[in-house]
């Protein structure tokens, strides 16, 4: 009978109306599954008791309950000792304080929650307790703070035996992330879970969405609309920055982490949520979260994909020394689980088109610190750097860092925002600090009036039954469409090593590159010890030497940026010693990374004293899609400013016919090559290799592979289209330099099998290629080269 009595006390301490009872408005029963865990001994009984101190005199009657697997006698004493340690709003008076806390200790017990007959149990003790003091029952919340493989059982184990009876009272039950670690894994969860219970009675937590900052966008965004709205666009926003730095390592979480890492524990979850709330749709109603919902639902449809360009991750260094602790491996186990990212998001959206979204966060950084910032363009010039010409920012900062309180910071060169009366106030003491570049007294600053845990928050809105602050299935599912695919493309990806804290310097510095982002500072030189024996991520590229000529070795990205760099100096040489540079290019899949690289990063390559000519060609019209030169238009020429008649495709079709022997046109091409090029020498020629060991279309057993003094012939392919229009040997040893590019798995053997054998131009054409007076380099990257 001590919720009733207790009630009547509470109610005459807080000098509840001369002595009368109030109406009980019904008894809530709160149950955490979980309940001696770290999460509920650092946040959920806390806020739980914040809860009880606010509501029990508004009439509720509560009772409190800690599940788990362990027997009671051997837990009780834990969890009173966690219920001790609980402390009271900074409003409640200390007299009052400690009258509570008595009291909510006097309404817990611990019970063991393991069977379906020990939640039936519960039940009937609810039933009873309901029954023998006179009660109505409100409602029954289940706090899940348990590992998310145990939710599906638990929550049938609720629904079969554990749901309010008549269905007049309420059921919440509240789970912790992660909910899945794809998109399939969440189906899955979703599916099982809704078997059991409803859509309206799941909580998913995010405890980000309880940070007050965090809660306040929205209304901060509706506030302010008159001044948000003709700038928060495109043609305003130059970025969107979303960060939490951490400076603790992972111990004693890696058996989850490990799992998951930095993309799935942050990044798909607290960080997707707080760029919703920035950039989707306003909803007219605030508190009406089914439109709330379709409009995120809505913003997470135009984002574009994501894929590992829009990605860089990293690990701080100690971290494969803590998985071999904890999880019990050999010195020769590696992780590659990420400890950082960032990752860049753009949106299809007329609004936001072109706007770059960054998304950042990581362990063992220099700072502990979170924010979104949303940067603005800034059109002003100043001779004396003036007011107008700082920058344009507004801030929701989440704590920490610099400034150790959360608040909401505006630029005083953008407007005034309004502030809200009673939770809110503006902060005019300005200390001597600076947040994000610029003094605090450059902005204005708003912050809440009492701050309030998140956990504390979120608990209140779910005794409310309030679910904009919570993640539902469509929400769950749709964040995890468009996250899964760049989780699948860094698989196997590995993370840049850094050492933590300070020292990190500029290693996770980052540069956005159009729609892609990378690391801004080169490659990191890594051990075979990072990676189990073999080739790390980052290795520095190596040199030495293949058959007859010099070789260099990367991952794909790094080898293209290298052979990228490689034909821009060649290019720029070229050009200062005759004014022209003379560049043969292959056609096929292999150079298309390439010719993105040299066409979307090189800005400076001098393309108008460039002459593109074809290493080869098929005999089909030139806007054929199997066309080389259609390739090369594709991906390179339309793409940089080259004059038409510096453009030089292979004439495969004349008088309406296709590389006729008689029409001469190899002769005409040869021709094209003496009169333009000094010596009929390229500058750059660079090749491939096919299986069988062809290359340009000189193939295996082929009448020019004996041989040919000419520069260029027809030739006949092994496969469709059959007839083709190559350089000769004669032509490409000319050269200056010959570059021979080699990527993928598929070309190891091959790889292998030219270290073998002698030159043999007939059977492997490729041994054919060996400049007289220039040089040969071969680009293989790791795939090939290792397997």
């Amino acid at each position: 009978m001590y919720a009733t009595t207790l009630l009547l006390l509470l109610v005459l301490f807080a000098g509840g109306g001369h002595g009368e009872e109030k109406q009980s408005r019904g008894h809530v029963s709160v149950v955490v599954v979980g309940g001696t865990g770290d999460l509920a001994k650092k946040y959920l009984w806390q806020g739980f008791f914040q809860l009880y101190s606010k509501q029990v005199s508004s009439g509720h009657t509560f009772s409190f309950y800690a599940g788990g697997q362990s027997h009671t006698d051997k837990v009780t004493p834990i969890f009173f000792s966690i219920l001790k340690a609980v402390s009271c709003p900074k409003d409640i008076s200390e007299g009052r304080c400690a009258v509570l806390k008595e009291q909510f200790l006097r309404l817990a017990q611990y019970r063991q929650l393991k069977s379906l007959e020990d939640y039936r149990d519960l039940a009937q003790h609810i039933e009873r307790q309901v029954q023998e003091e006179g009660l109505t029952e409100a409602g029954r919340l289940f706090y899940l703070s348990v590992p998310a493989f145990a939710y599906a059982d638990i929550a049938d184990k609720i629904n079969n035996s554990c749901r309010p009876a008549g269905g007049a009272a309420w059921l919440r039950v509240v789970l912790e992330k992660p909910f899945g670690h794809d998109l399939r894994s969440a189906q899955v969860l979703a599916a099982h879970l809704g078997k059991a219970l409803r859509d309206e009675e799941m909580y998913r937590i995010d405890h980000y969405l309880g940070k007050q900052v965090v809660s306040k966008i929205l209304p901060f965004r509706v506030e302010n609309k008159r001044f948000l709205d003709p700038i928060w666009n495109k043609h305003h926003i130059e970025r969107i920055e979303i960060v939490l730095k951490e400076t603790l390592d992972v111990q004693g979480r890696i058996p989850f982490y490990d799992k998951y890492g930095v993309i799935r524990d942050i990044i798909q979850n607290h960080l997707t949520e707080v760029m919703a709330l920035l950039t989707m749709r306003l909803p007219a109603n605030l508190s009406d979260s089914e439109e709330v919902l379709q409009n995120k639902l809505r913003l997470f449809n135009s984002f574009l994909p994501l894929g590992k360009n829009q990605a860089v991750v990293g690990q701080y260094q100690a971290y494969r020394a803590e998985v071999q602790q904890e999880l019990n491996k050999t010195k020769d186990h590696v992780s590659i689980t990420p400890t950082f990212a960032a990752v860049l998001a753009h949106m299809d959206a007329a609004q936001y088109n072109g706007v770059p979204i960054l998304l950042i966060s990581g362990k063992m950084l220099d700072e502990r610190v979170g924010y979104a910032r949303v940067l603005f363009k800034n059109d002003m010039f100043c001779l004396q750097h003036g007011f107008h010409c700082k920058p344009k920012q507004i801030i929701f900062y989440f704590g920490h860092g610099s400034l150790q309180y959360p608040a909401i910071l505006v630029s005083k060169n953008l407007f005034k925002p309004s502030v809200t009366e009673g939770e809110w106030k503006e902060v005019m003491d300005h200390t001597n600090v600076n947040v994000l570049g610029s003094p605090l007294s450059d902005y204005y600053i708003q912050t809440p009036k009492v701050q309030r845990d998140a956990y504390a928050e979120l608990i209140s809105h779910i005794f409310a039954g309030h679910k904009n602050s919570f993640i539902s299935t469509e929400n769950l599912l749709a964040s995890w469409d468009l996250w899964t695919p760049l989780l699948e493309s860094l698989a196997g990806s590995i993370p840049r090593v850094y050492p933590g804290g300070a020292d990190n310097g500029d290693l996770l510095d980052v540069r956005l590159k159009g729609k892609e982002i990378d690391y801004e500072s080169d490659v990191v030189l890594v051990g075979p010890d990072r990676v189990g024996g073999a080739p790390a991520r980052n290795l520095l590229v190596m040199q030495g030497k293949y058959r007859s000529g010099d070789m260099v070795s990367a991952w794909a990205e790094e080898l293209v940026e290298r052979l990228a760099a490689d034909i821009q100096e060649a290019a720029e040489v070229a050009v200062l010693q005759g004014g022209v540079f003379h560049l043969a290019l292959s056609g096929g899949g292999t150079p298309i990374a390439l010719f993105h690289r040299l066409a979307l990063h090189h800005f400076s390559f001098p393309w108008g004293d460039t002459h593109i000519w074809m290493v080869d060609e098929r005999c089909v019209p030139l806007a054929d899609p199997e066309s080389n030169f259609h390739n090369i238009h594709e991906h390179v020429l339309q793409h940089v400013r080259i004059p038409y008649h510096n453009i030089h495709p292979m004439p495969v079709q004349l008088k309406q016919r296709l590389c006729v022997e008689e029409d001469g046109a190899a002769l005409l091409y040869q021709e094209d090559i003496g009169r333009l090029v000094s010596g009929s020498r390229f500058h750059f020629v660079l090749l491939g290799v096919g299986h069988d060991g062809h290359t340009a279309s000189l193939f295996p057993h082929g009448k020019t592979t004996d041989g040919d003094d000419g520069l260029v012939v027809l030739t006949e392919s092994p496969v469709k289209p059959h007839r083709r229009m190559s350089l000769t040997f004669g032509a490409i040893n000319r050269a200056h330099r010959v570059a021979l590019l080699v990527m993928g798995k598929t070309k190891h053997e091959l790889v292998t099998q030219l270290s073998r054998v002698k030159d043999e131009s007939n059977k492997w054409p490729v041994t054919g290629v060996k400049p007289t007076n220039g040089t040969l380099a071969w680009y293989i990257d790791y795939d090939a080269l290792l397997g």
